[in-house]
């Protein structure tokens, strides 16, 4: 197996020193991603490209490296190659005709060939040459220079010949890490998720905050989409998971703030315990949702009243987003489910709120709000590492954990589709379900009341969540399949 990753483009116009920066780390997340695999994978960085190859041609291993490479930042695209020592035309020929013949039949081609170093032939002769032959022996319908069905690509660098046998595109955006890190205030809605992976995207290592307003399922709920997001595309980096209880700061805003006033005190309130969570993990910026004109505290008069609490730098890569280009973001990310099940609490309703704040007239209103409040909550805060979020949840939340199935029993595998598609859970003599996590809550409900359920996923964070959100619901013959590494 042996892929070829591009830099995405902003990497290459990058001076030499960071050029070569953000390719080392580029190369380091790789490595750590691909440790986990049960097969030895080497990464060897070059000026333009990274090499990811291993000694297998199992087409479970190549999907598994695929999958990878597909959702790490900093990556533009990458093609699965073979490789071989560079001849002539002749031999280029006959080696990309091993490859291309069959998919050919019956099908427009053309080749393109991107070349480097010197050598006896250009590279419009390479494509002549091999386009030619490959017309001529081959079932292929024809040559079509212009919207093919199939365009035949092939490197030449140096001394070898890498023939091309698909291309996919990548993440893009820079190597995580390549920035400072970021805290993102999550609340596990459409938009939270989706600028927490921008950030995530665009190299910068996102912790989580998460404020508590008083729905245990809601925490769960948020861990969950948290740690989806770290796994999916963060998991080269570990981050922090921070929850603040804010339950007594709304009780505070509901019994002395004015209703009109609310919503944007506690967004104020939000930020100042941001700031100094961030300001003790020495993060230099806050990251949130918000979007012009989306709801009454996100109009440009709101915002500046809000931002004027702190001093640390507030990012909104939403900011000029309309809601239905979040929602298809969220879609393509794969955290569309998680927002549309999310259970909602709403901390504060405001009958009329206000639509342009005043800073004295909320400042007034906050000359009536116990500060020690707001104090207490930011010291009583929980911080976990992601991969630990379970370790934070309440003792009577957790469900129990077996390693080896019951006769009687049914496994649910709620792993991603394309997870369930690339390892199938097979247990001799136990009925195995397959159903997604972000379908689970709403079909669990449908199934036999008599049986007893055991939920499953690689690492058993995912299933461990949805578990206590089940349980939580008031469901208790489930529990969690962790079978022995």
């Amino acid at each position: 197996m042996h892929f070829i990753v591009k830099l995405f483009p902003e990497i290459t116009i990058k001076s030499p020193p960071v050029r070569k920066r953000f390719i080392k780390h580029l190369r380091e997340n790789l490595k750590e991603l691909c440790r986990e695999l049960e097969f030895p994978v080497q990464v060897v960085r070059d000026w333009d490209k990274i090499d990811v190859m291993a000694e297998t041609d199992d087409p479970v291993a190549i999907a598994e490296v695929a999958e990878i490479l597909s959702h790490t930042p900093g990556i533009a695209y990458f093609s699965k190659v073979q490789t071989f020592p560079l001849g002539d035309l002749e031999d280029i020929f006959q080696k990309t005709k091993a490859i291309w013949a069959d998919a050919l039949a019956d099908k427009t081609f053309c080749v393109r060939v991107k070349r480097n170093g010197d050598h006896e032939f250009s590279s419009i002769e390479v494509e002549r040459y091999v386009g030619g032959g490959l017309n001529q022996h081959t079932e292929a319908k024809g040559v079509k220079l212009k919207d093919p069905d199939i365009t035949v690509r092939m490197e030449i660098k140096r001394d070898q010949l890498h023939v091309i046998e698909t291309q996919t595109q990548g993440l893009g955006g820079f190597p995580l890490g390549s920035q400072e890190p970021v805290l993102s205030l999550i609340s596990g809605g459409f938009d939270s998720t989706v600028s927490s992976y921008l950030t995530i995207k665009r190299g910068i290592r996102t912790h989580y905050c998460f404020f508590n307003l008083g729905g245990r399922a809601h925490e769960v709920g948020v861990k969950e989409v948290a740690y989806y997001l770290w796994k999916k595309f963060g998991a080269s980096h570990r981050v922090m998971f921070v929850t603040i209880p804010f339950e007594d700061v709304v009780s505070e805003i509901l019994e002395k703030v004015d209703n009109s006033q609310m919503g944007v005190v506690l967004k104020r309130m939000m930020l100042r315990a941001a700031s100094k969570v961030a300001e003790e993990m020495e993060i230099q910026a806050l990251v949130t949702g918000e979007a012009i004109g989306q709801v009454s505290s996100q109009t440009l008069t709101n915002l500046a009243v809000i931002d004027s609490v702190t001093d640390t730098l507030v990012l909104r890569p939403l900011i000029a987003m309309d809601k239905g280009e979040i929602i298809d973001v969220a879609r393509r990310i794969g955290t569309e489910e998680f927002a549309a099940a999310m259970p909602e609490y709403c901390g504060v309703i405001s009958r009329k709120p206000t639509t342009r704040a005043q800073e004295m007239r909320v400042a007034h209103e906050e000359s009536k709000f116990d500060m020690a409040v707001l104090e207490a909550a930011i010291t009583e805060r929980r911080t976990v590492h992601i991969d630990k979020v379970m370790d934070d949840l309440d003792e009577d939340v957790q469900v129990g954990v077996q390693q080896q199935v019951e006769s009687a029993q049914v496994v649910i595998d709620v792993r991603h589709p394309d997870e369930t598609e690339l390892r199938p859970l097979r247990i001799e003599g136990v009925e195995v379900l397959t159903i997604p996590f972000y379908k689970l809550s709403a079909e669990f409900p449908a199934l036999d009341k008599t049986r007893d359920y055991l939920l499953y996923c690689d690492k058993g964070v995912m299933s461990q969540l949805h578990a206590a959100n089940l349980r939580d619901a008031g469901y208790s013959n489930l529990g969690v399949y962790r079978p022995e590494d």
